[in-house]
């Protein structure tokens, strides 16, 4: 997907529709926007005076929002983070399509590859994810929780260590806290 693309869907995620004054507008309010507008840039640079740059203006907006993504972290199209807070992402994550993440979030790994996140996910604030974890479509990972295991699709899991409370698909209500999900219509 396309730079441009990413950071439409990324926008489509916050306001469910696009323009370039809504581009503007969430750029200058909302810092969780900001923040990946500036990643994605980052993240696509090819120069290395522009890389450079990007990441010095992206290292910048880490210090002032709490929000530690690397450029090199895989991120799908429409990602959104809810608060302004720390947010730690190790870089070797993949995240998928239409994420949420909430403030207080560690995503990481002290052995080499950290998780592998679906589409469709909400992840609730002050979760904790360790190591190489696959997490599948369509969770709801809920506030507190610390995710040691793999987690399959379409199931809400809490606890120390999380654990799973219900079977989303068969209550018919898997990514129910995902609001304005991307995809390819959307644009």
């Amino acid at each position: 997907m396309k730079t441009f693309d990413l950071i439409k869907s990324d926008l489509y995620r916050y306001c469910g529709e696009y323009s370039f004054m809504l581009l503007l507008e969430q750029l200058v309010l909302n810092e969780g926007f900001n923040y990946m507008f500036w990643l994605r840039l980052a993240s696509a640079a090819s120069s290395r005076p522009v890389q450079l740059v990007l990441n010095h203006v992206v290292r910048l907006k880490q210090r002032k929002f709490g929000f530690v993504i690397s450029p090199r972290t895989k991120i799908g199209p429409g990602f959104y983070i809810s608060h302004v807070g720390s947010l730690v992402v190790n870089p070797t994550t993949v995240i998928g399509a239409n994420c949420n993440v909430s403030q207080g979030v560690t995503i990481g790994s002290n052995h080499g590859k950290a998780a592998t996140i679906g589409n469709n996910v909400y992840i609730g604030p002050n979760v904790c994810i360790v190591e190489d974890v696959t997490i599948g479509d369509n969770v709801t990972i809920g506030a507190g929780s610390v995710v040691t295991k793999d987690i399959p699709p379409n199931v809400t899991v809490a606890g120390c260590p999380a654990r799973i409370l219900a079977e989303d698909a068969s209550l018919n209500r898997a990514a129910r806290y995902i609001r304005h999900p991307w995809n390819a219509q959307s644009s």
